[in-house]
């Protein structure tokens, strides 16, 4: 499958002088996909001006190198630009920080393999890997929602959930590359039916993503009223007026405000950005602002919730910045 891409104008003929392609590339359980931002420096605006994705090889590491060669190479050629010196790729899970290999990821594959290691060597070029939502963090600060503010936390709650920080356009991944591991901390103040729930598939109990991803939506939504709808249809059924599907709303927004307090109340970001699939219910904003100031240690207290500017181009836009050839001065911890 392939989104539509846009040529950039023959190389040694860009729109200005100090102006950069960025290839960036978002590797995930069922696709991998680049892109490459055209940055110019300000005031013009980056602009994404190629797109493009492939199937995810189930279940075979060396396919899926070989799929992001052919991405890098099907980009350089299209846009006539020179093959890159740097490459961004965000993936989920991260770098362990002692042995360089991939932990943590839900593409099983990934696990374990030295994958910057393997990549730089079949690229011929610098490759930055970083967690997917340190990604979409560092997209949304650079030129989204978040940009102009110092602190920003980035959220996606999609299939999963995942968080990043992103302090002065520099992601903060940690000594150990846990920063911004915020799905995987327990909800806060669970009551004795929340602390039942399954465990995660960490292991761990009341993990902040089996409640406010979309399939914890799901699951919840099932578990109270029997009924198996998807998070869209949940909405949609609370916007027409159902009762279970409102409640089941309810529920989730105060979920997401008590998990969002703990992040107010350790980092105290200047703003929180939402994406993945949830942040796209516009009717979870304003109470979810009312809240979050409520469950914070200050009642009152004001941090800004907005949507994501870049919606689901972030990752692979936040990707793209990491390959700027200056990327191992400013992500901490690489």
């Amino acid at each position: 499958m392939t989104i539509p891409s846009t040529r950039l104008p023959p190389t040694g003929t860009t729109a200005s002088p100090g102006s950069h392609v960025l290839l960036g590339l978002d590797v995930g359980g069922t696709k991998i996909e680049i892109c490459a931002l055209h940055t110019s420096p300000p005031p013009a605006r980056p602009a994404m001006v190629y797109r493009e994705r492939l199937p995810t090889p189930q279940g075979d590491y060396e396919a899926t190198l070989e799929v992001i060669h052919t991405l890098v190479t099907q980009c350089t050629q299209a846009l006539q630009i020179p093959w890159p010196r740097v490459v961004g790729v965000g993936l989920p899970g991260s770098l362990d920080a002692k042995s360089q290999r991939v932990r943590g990821s839900n593409s099983l594959v990934l696990n374990g393999k030295a994958m910057a290691q393997d990549l730089s060597g079949r690229l011929a070029c610098q490759v930055q890997v970083q967690n997917d939502a340190n990604c979409f963090a560092l997209s949304e600060a650079m030129d989204g929602a978040g940009q102009g503010r110092a602190m920003v936390f980035g959220v996606i709650i999609g299939t999963g959930c995942g968080g990043g920080i992103v302090h002065e356009q520099r992601i903060w991944s940690g000594a150990n590359r846990l920063g911004g591991e915020w799905g995987h901390t327990p909800l806060p103040w669970a009551d004795q039916e929340e602390r039942d729930r399954p465990p995660c598939w960490c292991g761990k109990a009341s993990c902040m993503e089996r409640f406010v991803s979309g399939t914890g939506f799901e699951e919840d939504h099932f578990k109270v009223s029997g009924e198996s709808l998807k998070a869209p249809q949940i909405v949609e059924a609370a916007r027409m007026g159902h009762s279970s599907a409102q409640l089941s709303l309810a529920r989730y927004i105060d979920r997401l405000a008590r998990g969002l307090s703990g992040v107010v109340n350790i980092v105290d970001p200047d703003c929180i950005v939402l994406g993945g699939g949830m942040s796209l219910v516009d009717e979870i904003y304003a109470p979810l602002q009312e809240k979050l100031a409520s469950y914070s240690f200050y009642p009152g207290s004001h941090t800004p919730i907005l949507k994501a500017a870049h919606g689901d181009s972030s990752g692979v836009r936040g990707a793209a910045w990491l390959s700027q050839e200056n990327a191992a001065s400013w992500v901490n911890s690489i």
